[in-house]
């Protein structure tokens, strides 16, 4: 990629760390809606709803990642982030949609050598947006195809 390359992210906070993904991997933002439960599901697995039509699983960000600093956000904030990840689509409960950014490439680093190896190959990359420190999200690795048909199954 070019060091001038502009890339269009989405932010979120969950807890005090802020995260960003591709703008051409959300489909949509939504507000909190009344989650079901599915029996015997992964701890991170909030769910699913039903957004016009189809069968949602819905995702504890905080939980899949392991992000439990004690921070609470107002409930209101919290939003579920209507994603693509492969051929699925799924929904990330934060707890709060920030804005849209543009990040040049120049300002993105590599994901730390200190943090490589923590079963955190999800993330892509740390940018840097003025002060803040943004981490770009690889959403294709938060959770595999596999995890993905299991929890549509068992929906």
């Amino acid at each position: 990629m070019a060091g001038n390359e502009i890339l269009h992210m989405v932010g979120f906070s969950v807890g005090n760390e802020q995260f960003c993904i591709d703008i051409l991997k959300v489909q949509e933002i939504i507000r909190m809606v009344d989650i079901t439960r599915i029996p015997s599901a992964p701890e991170y697995v909030e769910g699913v709803i039903n957004l016009r039509g189809r069968v949602i699983p819905i995702l504890d960000f905080k939980k899949r990642c392991k992000l439990f600093d004690g921070t609470e956000w107002d409930k209101q904030h919290k939003r579920i982030v209507v994603t693509a990840i492969g051929e699925s689509t799924v929904g990330l409960v934060v707890d709060k949609v920030s804005q849209v950014l543009k990040l040049e490439q120049a300002n993105i680093s590599a994901t730390p050598d200190v943090v490589k190896g923590l079963k955190t190959d999800f993330i892509s990359g740390v940018g840097k947006d003025g002060d803040n420190l943004l981490i770009l999200l690889d959403l294709e690795k938060i959770i595999t195809q596999g995890e993905l048909d299991e929890i549509e199954q068992s929906a």
